[in-house]
């Protein structure tokens, strides 16, 4: 907390040196969206450059001026609760005045380009990310506050934790871990008791995108059990784009890549090969749009991409057909054909990529 503290009144302390100068104060931030900022590495994904290009968040400039108040604005409420010792979700920030930051996004883009500023991570400056993700399986750990949570005892789901840090004595007989992308999935697989019928496992969702703390459990579960790590996503552009936000990380959050990303990840299913050769109907197939394109080839671009030649492949296969799949596609085959059939036979024949 005394580093958190320090990289603030550093902060400031030029702040009020520019104004002692009378010259108009000056924020510098790093371009975390611009592609030209990241490499991509093998073993962390995408990271941002040590020197990357920056922009300036003046005072004096009509256009940047109200942001620059509200980073001094929220770097304040910040240095507050560390001295305090208390904790804020970016909801609550938003709300403790609604008209001056007009938008959730607004604060959620200030405290990303603050935690890049400072060089610490996000949960060091209390603030928590709302949670949305789920866990369930073969796991338990106790919470910061001391709470046990036990995920292997029944078919309950549990809510991602909101400080995934602060969770301990992590204990699980998991053989895997399985990432799905939807929530349907996740509920239909944990109604066909999947977790334990082929073998322990530990199955979690991020209900679509995922949110820091999914990111970062998987991160942590990883790390402390060092068990393999497969995705179940649709086969479209999303699901890939999903799946490689797990992988590899993502532009935005790239000065973070080595708490949020788990390189070794497989991708399990559903393959667009899969379609074909498990004689998928056309009928239960959709056709892209325009914006599907856009997305694929943006993904088909990316450099992590020319380093997989397997996804590669199965991504030309998805751009020849011009069609997208949903993992219930598989339910036109039986109602229980992708715990039954599909995931046993991927799993014990090694059908991921």
């Amino acid at each position: 907390s005394s580093e958190v503290l320090e990289a603030i009144e550093n902060v400031i302390h030029d702040v009020l040196k520019s104004l002692a100068q009378k010259k108009a104060p000056v924020l510098t931030l790093a371009n975390r969206s611009d592609w030209r900022n990241i490499e991509f590495k093998d073993s962390v994904g995408l990271q941002m450059i040590p020197h990357c290009t920056t922009r300036q968040i003046r005072s004096d400039c009509p256009k940047s001026a109200p942001k620059f108040a509200l980073i001094l604005k929220i770097l304040s409420m910040i240095y507050k609760m560390v001295q305090s010792n208390t904790y804020a979700t970016k909801r609550d920030i938003y709300y403790s005045d609604t008209l001056l930051f007009g938008s959730q996004s607004v604060v959620d883009n200030i405290i990303n380009d603050i935690s890049c500023m400072l060089k610490i991570p996000r949960r060091s400056l209390h603030i928590l990310s709302t949670t949305k993700g789920f866990v369930a399986g073969n796991l338990s750990y106790t919470e910061e506050d001391g709470t046990k949570v036990n995920c292997t005892c029944s078919a309950t789901v549990f809510t991602v934790p909101s400080n995934v840090q602060g969770i301990k004595n992590l204990i699980s007989h998991a053989k895997f871990m399985l990432i799905v992308e939807k929530d349907a999935t996740f509920q239909r697989l944990l109604d066909d008791d999947f977790c334990t019928k082929l073998s322990p496992c530990i199955m979690i969702t991020g209900r679509g995108i995922p949110d820091l703390n999914t990111r970062l459990l998987v991160r942590k579960l990883w790390d402390t059990f060092q068990i393999p790590v497969f995705t179940l996503m649709d086969a479209d552009p999303h699901g890939v784009e999903i799946m490689c936000i797990y992988k590899y990380g993502s532009v935005s959050m790239s000065f973070e890549a080595q708490h949020l990303t788990v390189p070794s990840i497989k991708w399990l299913g559903l393959l667009p090969s899969d379609l074909e050769r498990l004689n998928i109907r056309r009928d239960v197939l959709i056709p892209f749009t325009k914006q599907d394109q856009n997305k694929l080839a943006s993904i088909q671009k990316r450099p992590y991409i020319a380093c997989q030649p397997m996804w590669k492949r199965e991504l030309e296969i998805m751009a020849a057909s011009k069609l997208k799949a949903e993992i219930q596609a598989l339910t036109s085959l039986s109602s229980d054909y992708l715990s039954r059939v599909y995931l046993p036979n991927k799993l014990q024949f090694g059908g991921w990529l």
